[in-house]
C-alpha cells in the first residue's frame, strides 16, 4: 500500500502517523522524503488496512493498494529515479551514460592495464573485467580468481577508472571488499542465499537478468538485494534465451521502458553479451540508449582474436573508440 502525504505535512505529524500505521496494522512502514512530497510504503499484510480511514486522515494526499509483489524496487513507493554513486566522478541513473568497458576475463598485467587505458581515452567511466568466470564448459578458462581481482585493482590505480566484476559465491563477498561494483550473472541472478548476503552490504551491485527471466522475476531478485538494506542496485539487461540461434541471445530492447516504468533502479544494457558477435554490438548499444538505458557493458579486448573467453563478441579498442564517439553522438543529440 502507498500513501501519498500532502505537502509541508510536519515531521512531527509525519511521524506521529508511522508510528499508528505500524502499531494498529502491525506493517513495515518505508518512508521516502521527495522534492514536493512524502511517499509511505506500507509493507506486510494489508488486508486489514482500513483505507477509507488513511484517506480520511487531513494529512493524506492519496492512497491506494499495490498488487505487485516486489515493493522496494517498485517506482509507485519511490517515485524519482535512483542515482547510484560508484565514486566521486561516476553515477549511474542521474540522466548521463555511463559505459563500462573491459575484457570478459583478464588475463594478465599487460592485457588489463593496456585496456584500461584505451578504454578510459574513449569515454568509459568504468572498467569491467571477469576475475572468476562461469563458463558452460567445465574444461574452459575459468579466469585468474584472487590474482586477477588484484591486476583490476593495480589498473584502476594505473588509470582511476572503478572496477565492476563478477562474483560467484557467498564465501567470496571479503575478496569483493575493494571492488567498486560487484556484478551478479546471469545464472546466480536466483542465487537467493547470496542475494541475502550481498543485501547485507552497501556495495553497488550490477544485476543481470537471468537466461530466461521474466522481468518480474527480475525485479523480484532486485528485492531480495534491498530488502537486506541494500539499494544500490543496478539492472542488466543481457539477452534473454529464445528460439532464435542465430544470436547467443535475444536482446530484449523492450524491457528497459518497461523496467523504467515499474521500477526506479537504473538499466544498464549488454550488447556483447547480448549479441555474441563483434558487429551487432554497436547497433544495439545505440538501440539501447534511444530506449532509454542508463548505461552499457561492453566487452574489449586488445586482441580478440586469441582471447581466453568470448573474442568473437569483444571490440577491439580502435572498434570501441568508434562505437563510443556515436553512442555518446547520439545520447547528446536526445537532450
Amino acid at each position: 500500500m502507498i500513501i501519498v502525504l500532502k505537502p509541508s505535512t510536519p515531521p512531527e505529524r509525519i511521524a506521529l502517523f508511522e508510528d499508528r500505521l505500524r502499531s494498529n496494522y502491525h506493517v513495515k512502514v518505508n518512508r521516502w522524503d521527495g522534492v514536493h512530497s512524502t511517499v509511505l510504503g506500507l509493507i506486510g499484510d494489508t488486508h486489514t488496512v482500513d483505507i477509507e480511514y488513511i484517506d480520511a486522515q487531513d494529512i493524506v494526499e492519496s492512497v491506494k493498494r499495490v498488487q505487485e509483489p516486489y515493493k522496494k524496487a517498485n517506482r509507485k513507493f519511490h517515485p524519482e529515479n535512483t542515482v547510484v554513486k560508484i565514486s566521486d566522478n561516476v553515477s549511474i541513473g542521474d540522466g548521463s551514460l555511463c559505459v563500462m568497458a573491459g575484457p570478459c576475463s583478464v588475463e594478465s598485467e599487460e592485457q588489463i592495464v593496456e585496456i584500461a587505458r584505451s578504454v578510459k581515452k574513449s569515454g568509459a567511466a568504468m572498467l569491467r573485467g571477469g576475475a572468476f568466470k562461469p563458463r558452460t564448459s567445465p574444461y574452459a578458462f575459468q579466469g585468474l580468481k584472487s590474482e586477477g581481482l588484484d591486476l583490476l585493482k593495480l589498473a584502476r590505480k594505473e588509470t582511476g577508472l572503478p572496477i565492476v566484476t563478477e562474483i560467484m559465491r557467498t564465501e567470496h563477498i571479503d575478496m569483493f571488499e575493494n571492488v567498486d561494483v560487484i556484478q551478479v550473472g546471469a545464472r546466480n541472478m536466483q542465487n537467493f542465499d547470496l542475494l541475502r548476503e550481498l543485501g547485507k552490504t552497501k556495495k553497488p551491485i550490477l544485476l543481470k537478468r537471468g537466461l530466461s527471466a521474466t522481468i518480474e522475476e527480475w525485479l523480484m531478485s532486485a528485492e531480495y538485494i534491498m530488502a537486506g538494506g541494500n539499494d544500490n542496485v543496478i539492472l542488466c539487461e543481457r539477452g534473454i534465451r529464445t528460439y532464435e540461434t542465430y544470436t547467443r541471445n535475444t536482446l530484449d530492447i523492450a524491457a528497459i521502458p518497461i523496467v523504467k516504468k515499474l521500477s526506479h533502479l537504473p538499466v544498464v544494457v549488454d550488447p556483447s553479451h547480448a549479441s555474441g558477435k563483434s558487429w551487432l554490438v554497436e547497433p544495439l548499444a545505440m538501440a539501447a540508449v534511444a530506449a532509454g538505458a542508463d548505461g552499457l557493458i561492453i566487452e574489449v579486448h586488445n586482441d580478440p582474436q586469441h582471447a581466453l573467453s568470448d573474442g568473437a563478441q569483444s571490440l577491439t579498442p580502435k572498434q570501441f573508440e568508434q562505437v563510443a564517439g556515436r553512442i555518446f553522438a547520439l545520447k547528446e543529440s536526445m537532450k
